[in-house]
């Protein structure tokens, strides 16, 4: 079940935040939570339970590192419980990559194949079981108390607005949130015009701009050139943009309604003007998640320029690993961490004396050669299309670009590019200001609000139609 779906906008979403709204106070986290797991359950029913084993375990671990804390074995539970939790998302995630890469050097090597796990990966692993780990880790470091209500603490990793992408919620952000949360009209309001807005993204844009992505990445090397390489990485540019940062934004509406608030996910990420800023704008809370968790503890920029060197593309290398199990996905993280690193040096403050414009360029260059790797199916498959965009594949002729750059592709290109720059947010503030200078300025104000209802009201109307007209469109990030 997605929130781009006629299911869930129409039969489980109504039903979910109506029966959150005339439930008593006490209730209400009960409900959620049934709701949350019949989500789940819909779309894996035969793998919730590997969901609830981690719930259960590391309610268990909490309230021991709880009773240890301040003591040396309060680490020892710690690290029992961050292998536990480790140990069951490698099993289910990277059990199967690990046998083929032993396997390949086995046989270079004249040894015994091992067998290659077929298991199916859980839904979402990736995102509840860091939910799981950083509710221990901050009853460890005293940011959070152990939760004493089982029932809590399976509602803050199931939440059905975050459980499956994100955003990541760290424990002792929220866990105020669960004891008691307060709703209003406003809130809702807010929540409601946020989801439409994500929805917009994901069913105009990111779907629209999937179609031309995936025929261009499905095309044998021969068949790729200049062009034809260059539009399909700027349609995926867009359609992993649109689709992720739209689900934040429906997660985050879904939450309002419901009273919760959750973190930022992305603030114009292809608007930076360095690698730097980009992880500060893109994905956010998972970079809180690995800064606080991972590159802090490994000693940060605090031991020399070459431990911190060290640290960046370490950490990237996990970020990479943690988005799949494939050397795709390994080379995008270290890519990621290198250039990381590279600005820490010379290199970045050459960067930083450069124009506004030529600093925007090289961040946007860096970032969209860097979705290759993360989009080709493998690492094999990322050398020629890399070679294609550099001019070095197949003949640059105008029709091949045409059959794949429809009218409705084009216009969704032009949205994308227009969305992703913080136009919207400058224009209102704009309007906000001018309506305050007197009687014509607050009309203008009073009819911008009323075009943007019109607005909210036509992209309702259009999704519900193209959703209506299309086949399953699952988020890019339900597979991490």
């Amino acid at each position: 079940m997605v929130f781009s779906s006629t299911l869930f906008l129409f039969i489980f979403l109504p039903i979910a935040v109506g029966g959150h709204l005339l439930l008593p106070q006490k209730l209400r986290n009960f409900w959620l939570l049934l709701v949350s797991l019949l989500f789940y359950a819909w779309g894996e029913p035969q793998l919730v339970w590997v969901m609830l084993a981690t719930i259960a375990s590391n309610y268990g671990f909490g309230l021991w590192i709880g009773k240890l804390r301040g003591t040396p074995a309060a680490k020892r539970a710690l690290a029992v419980a961050v292998t536990v939790d480790l140990a069951v998302l490698a099993a289910f995630k990277y059990a199967a990559f690990a046998a083929t890469t032993a396997n390949a050097l086995g046989h270079a090597l004249g040894l015994p194949a091992l067998p290659v796990p077929d298991w199916v990966m859980p839904l979402g692993i990736s995102f509840f079981t860091f939910h799981a780990m950083s509710y221990v880790i901050d009853v460890y470091r005293g940011d959070a108390e152990p939760q004493k209500n089982l029932a809590d603490l399976a509602l803050y990793v199931t939440l059905f607005p975050q459980l499956v992408a994100g955003p990541i919620l760290r424990y002792h952000e929220v866990a105020w949130q669960f004891l008691g949360r307060k709703m209003s009209v406003a809130g809702a309001a807010y929540g409601m015009q946020r989801f439409l807005v994500g929805m917009g993204k994901k069913v105009l844009i990111a779907n629209t701009l999937a179609v031309p992505t995936d025929r261009i990445f499905a095309l044998p090397p021969e068949q790729l050139g200049l062009g034809t390489s260059w539009l399909g990485i700027l349609c995926y540019t867009g359609q992993i943009y649109f689709d992720f940062s739209g689900y934040s934004d429906m997660a985050i509406g879904l939450g309002h309604m419901l009273g919760f608030r959750f973190p930022e996910n992305f603030r114009w990420p292809y608007a930076s003007q360095s690698i730097r800023e980009f992880w500060r704008r893109w994905h956010i809370s998972l970079s809180n998640w690995f800064r606080d968790y991972l590159y802090i503890p490994l000693g940060g920029n605090r031991r020399g320029d070459w431990r911190n060197a060290f640290n960046l593309v370490t950490v990237f290398f996990l970020c990479g690993l943690w988005h799949g199990a494939s050397w795709a996905f390994i080379a995008w993280g270290l890519y990621h961490g290198t250039f990381l690193a590279l600005e820490r040096t010379r290199w970045g403050r050459w960067m930083d004396a450069l124009p506004r414009p030529l600093r925007h360029a090289y961040a946007l260059l860096v970032v969209i050669i860097g979705w290759v790797p993360f989009r080709a199916p493998t690492l094999t498959q990322t050398w020629p299309f890399l070679k294609a965009m550099a001019g070095l594949g197949g003949p640059p002729e105008i029709w091949p670009i045409l059959q794949f750059l429809t009218l409705d592709v084009a216009v969704a290109l032009v949205l994308a590019v227009l969305g992703a720059a913080p136009l919207l947010p400058w224009l209102g503030a704009r309007i906000e200001a001018f309506g305050k200078t007197g009687d014509f300025g607050l009309i203008v104000r009073h009819a911008s609000a009323l075009l943007a209802i019109a607005a909210m009201m036509a992209m309702l109307l259009a999704c519900s139609v193209m959703l209506a007209a299309s086949t399953h469109n699952p988020f890019i990030y339900f597979r991490f």
